[in-house]
């Protein structure tokens, strides 16, 4: 009885301290002793390659790098400032992913095996181009710059914009090159699609994908050809409603902010057509009797070449503001560092007409 009852305490004393199915393998340092816990041999990497991965983890490559590099799990987890069980861990998947062990133990010290071998320059290449990727670049010699950089902008924004914007990059920026277009209805896909590099003018579609600089505070006036009848006395509200106007926008919209305000007061007034842009506006004014109300800054700089008078308007509008517009994506470029601050130069002194 007493012997029956001995084996059945060793049964549970055995029973007690054997691993369960669940314990996990697990590396101690550099000795990377493993616990087999499936029933199969110790010791036996391959079967841990089983199964393929289900896909490639990039984080496993400045494991390998480190592995390869110091040939040691201690070595590699302080490179890393990892833990060495999470570097064995590391090692422990990178040997599942190449189905190779990578490194075996030799004597006191590991040492890599031959696809290890074959993979340590292609690896450290990998890293050494990784690292360049992630550094910043050195600063851009803007003279070297062989670009072509796009511009959208109002006709007589361009007119004011090009004399200043070229004598500056003919010295800063001599091989670059400008494209200057006019506006579109196309809203800010352009930009967004990089077909652009800067929209210049009064932003009237924000977008959060853009970044908007203001560059100054403008308004509207009114503008004529030398000589007309509007200019003979006081410009009234009345008088200024009962002309024939012309009314700037890309869209082709007859009305606008001044026909709110006419409104306001009772008025209405005539626009018999509409152009994309203030420069077309401008030219037709010479020989017409129309009316356009543009931004101070473009009719006091075509007021004397064209021949035509500037006038405030005899009614109330909201100030505008003259803004820059860009994508992020030339944030940091030093060729668009460059453009847009020369932008801001170049505009910045209609501000004192405003």
């Amino acid at each position: 009885m007493i012997g029956f009852i001995l084996f059945l305490a060793a049964l549970l004393v055995i029973t007690w301290f054997r691993p369960s199915d669940g314990q996990q393998k697990h590396f101690s340092g550099d000795a990377l002793t493993r616990t087999d816990v499936s029933g199969s041999r110790p010791g036996d990497w391959a079967d841990d390659f089983s199964a393929p991965p289900p896909h490639v983890d990039m984080r496993l490559l400045p494991a390998l790098d480190a592995l390869l590099q110091e040939g040691s799990v201690t070595g590699a987890a302080e490179r890393l400032a990892l833990s060495p069980p999470a570097m064995s861990r590391a090692l422990s998947k990178i040997r599942h992913a190449l189905g190779d062990p990578v490194l075996v133990r030799a004597g006191r010290g590991l040492v890599p095996t031959p696809r290890a071998l074959e993979l340590q320059p292609k690896v450290r290449a990998l890293m050494r181009e990784a690292e360049d990727l992630l550094t910043p670049r050195p600063q851009e010699d803007l003279a070297q710059v062989s670009r072509t950089l796009t511009i959208v902008a109002d006709e007589a924004y361009a007119a004011v914009l090009a004399p200043a914007l070229l004598r500056q990059a003919s010295e800063e920026v001599p091989l670059a090159r400008f494209t200057f277009t006019v506006e579109n209805t196309h809203g800010n896909a352009p930009l967004r699609e990089g077909a652009v590099d800067i929209e210049v003018g009064i932003i009237d579609e924000p977008s959060p994908e853009l970044r908007i600089d203001p560059l100054f505070t403008d308004r509207f006036v009114g503008t004529v050809r030398t000589g007309h009848s509007l200019l003979e006395g006081a410009v009234t509200a009345s008088a200024f409603a009962a002309a024939r106007h012309v009314s700037v926008s890309r869209k082709g919209r007859m009305t606008g902010p001044i026909d709110v305000a006419l409104q306001e007061l009772g008025l209405r007034r005539e626009v018999v057509a509409s152009v994309p842009n203030y420069g077309e506006a401008l030219l037709m004014l010479p020989s017409t009797n129309f009316v356009t109300a543009m931004p101070r800054s473009l009719a006091t700089s075509a007021q004397e070449s064209l021949g035509i008078e500037v006038f405030d308007l005899p009614i109330e509008t909201a100030p505008i503001s003259i803004c820059q517009a860009w994508h992020p994506r030339h944030e940091t470029e030093p060729v668009h560092v460059w453009l847009r601050q020369a932008v801001r130069s170049a505009l910045t002194q209609p501000a004192s007409t405003a």
